[in-house]
């Protein structure tokens, strides 16, 4: 559990704090992650009788499918919600580590709609993934 929890929560290098006068407590605040995530680590593959390891590598997974959706969220966001001019591909596409293609299909209907919810309002401009397409033709 502790090698797992030392992986997940490792120690900053000396020098990688900014401003160095906080080391120690980055220092201190990693050790305390650890010692939680040993804990429930342990707990939990106690309570599941499953593999710690294992149960790791699930969370992680689910935290990469979270950001992942996170990111087609954003993007749908920066082509069809943000100004009058949406975001440019490349620019996009440095920022998200997809390619310019990428960026055109990582998100569709779905991810415009949650956005939408989430802004409380309709795309800039009316396009073949806009749900609201119909009332921009108006």
């Amino acid at each position: 559990m502790n090698d797992i929890a030392a992986i997940r929560f490792p120690t900053p290098a000396p020098g990688s704090v900014t401003p160095a006068d906080l080391y120690f407590d980055a220092c201190e605040q990693a050790e305390r992650l650890r010692a939680e995530e040993a804990e429930n680590l342990q707990a939990a593959s106690d309570g599941l009788d499953a593999d710690p390891l294992l149960l790791a590598l699930e969370d992680a997974q689910a935290r990469k499918a979270a950001a992942d959706a996170e990111i087609r969220l954003l993007l749908a966001y920066g082509r069809e919600f943000h100004g009058t001019r949406p975001y440019r591909l490349e620019s996009l596409a440095q920022a998200s580590g997809l390619t310019i293609s990428g960026i055109r299909t990582a998100y569709g209907q779905s991810e415009i709609q949650q956005v939408e919810h989430a802004v409380h309002r309709s795309p800039n401009r009316p396009t073949a993934n806009s749900t609201t397409k119909g009332a921009h033709d108006r």
